[in-house]
C-alpha cells in the first residue's frame, strides 16, 4: 500500500487533538485541504478513521489502531531531530525520564538535582507512572529512559537494561502489631492478618503474587493501592501490614514507627535499573544523565 507520507501527518494532527480546524491551523493549511487529506487516507486504506458530528470528532476503532502506530513513528522522528539538534551542544535539549513516584523521590532526586547544576539549560521532564507503565511509553517512543523495578519476566529484545543496585522487599507493620516483633512466622501465618499491597499492575505486586505462589499460599489483600507512601503511612496508623521495599522505610525504622517482621522464608532480592529503548537513538542529554549514575 503506497501511501503519502503527508497523509499521515495530516492524519496524526487531527486523530490527537480530534480537531479538523485545530490540524489546519497547525499545519498552516485550509481546512478543506485537511478533509480532503482525510478523504484520500480512507480511501486508500478502505475505512472510515473518523466520525464527525456537529459537536465533536471521534476515532473509529480502525482509526484508534492507525493513530497508535503513527503516533509512535512520529514519536521515533521526532527523536532523531532531537539527536541531531543536541549532538554537538548540550546547552539546550531535553531529557525524558520516567519512574514510579517512588523511585522518585527516594533514588532520583539528587540525579535530578545534580544534573540540573551541570546543565541547567537542558530540562528534564518526569512522567511518573508504574514501572509496567514505563516500559510501554518508552516502547511506544515517549521518554528517553525508564528507572523501574525490573520485573523477572523477559522483556521486549529492543529493551536494553542497567541495574543499578539490589532491592529487598520486607514485610512491615506498626506498633498496632507489636505482639509479632521478633516473633519467627512463616509466610501462611500472614493469612490471618489484614495485608496492604499496592495494585495489580505493579512489578512489585506481580512479585509478591510470585513469591507467595511458589510457597504454597494464597493471601487477599485487605487494602490495595497505587502509593507506596501511603502503604507506609497506613501500616505506622495499625491498619495492617505492608509489603514493601527496604530503603523506602529507613526513617520510619530508625524513628521505631514501623518494624520489619521476622518471616522465615527468604524474600528474594530483586534489582532496580535503568532501561531504554535500542530502536530509538538516545540524545546526549539522556547519556549524560544516565552517566550520572556511574559517578554519583
Amino acid at each position: 500500500m503506497d501511501i503519502n507520507f503527508e497523509l499521515y501527518k495530516v492524519f496524526y494532527h487531527v486523530a490527537k487533538g480530534l480537531s479538523f480546524s485545530e490540524a489546519a491551523e497547525g499545519l498552516f493549511i485550509s481546512q478543506s485541504a485537511v478533509s480532503q487529506a482525510i478523504r484520500t487516507l480512507e480511501r486508500k486504506m478502505d475505512c472510515r478513521l473518523f466520525i464527525r458530528s456537529t459537536k465533536q470528532v471521534k476515532l473509529t476503532p480502525e482509526g484508534e489502531i492507525l493513530f497508535k502506530h503513527v503516533e509512535q513513528a512520529f514519536n521515533f522522528l521526532k527523536a532523531g531531530e532531537r539527536s541531531i539538534n543536541d549532538l554537538h551542544s548540550l546547552k539546550k535539549g531535553e531529557v525524558r525520564i520516567g519512574a514510579s513516584d517512588t523511585i522518585c523521590k527516594s533514588f532520583l532526586l539528587p540525579y535530578f538535582r545534580q544534573f540540573n547544576h551541570l546543565y541547567p539549560n537542558i530540562k528534564i521532564h518526569i512522567t511518573t507512572r508504574t514501572s509496567p507503565s514505563c516500559l510501554q511509553l518508552l516502547k511506544n517512543g515517549s521518554i528517553h529512559m525508564a528507572v523501574v523495578n525490573i520485573p523477572d519476566y523477559d522483556l521486549d529484545k529492543n529493551i536494553k537494561t542497567e541495574k543499578l543496585k539490589d532491592l529487598q522487599d520486607v514485610f512491615i507493620a506498626g506498633q498496632s502489631f507489636a505482639h509479632l516483633k521478633d516473633k519467627p512466622l512463616r509466610l501462611k501465618d500472614l493469612e490471618q492478618y489484614p495485608l496492604l499491597l499496592l495494585e495489580k499492575n505493579t512489578t512489585t505486586r506481580g512479585f509478591f503474587e510470585a513469591f507467595t505462589k511458589k510457597n504454597g499460599v494464597s493471601i487477599n489483600p485487605e487494602i490495595e493501592l497505587d502509593s507506596v507512601d501511603l502503604l507506609i503511612e497506613l501500616a505506622k496508623i495499625g491498619l495492617g501490614i505492608s509489603f514493601v521495599i527496604r530503603d523506602y522505610i529507613e526513617k520510619e525504622l530508625t524513628s521505631g514507627e514501623v518494624f520489619i517482621l521476622n518471616l522465615q522464608e527468604k524474600i528474594p532480592q530483586r534489582s532496580l535499573g535503568v532501561v531504554t529503548n535500542s530502536n530509538i537513538p538516545l540524545p546526549a542529554a539522556a547519556q549524560k544523565f544516565i552517566e550520572l549514575f556511574h559517578h554519583c
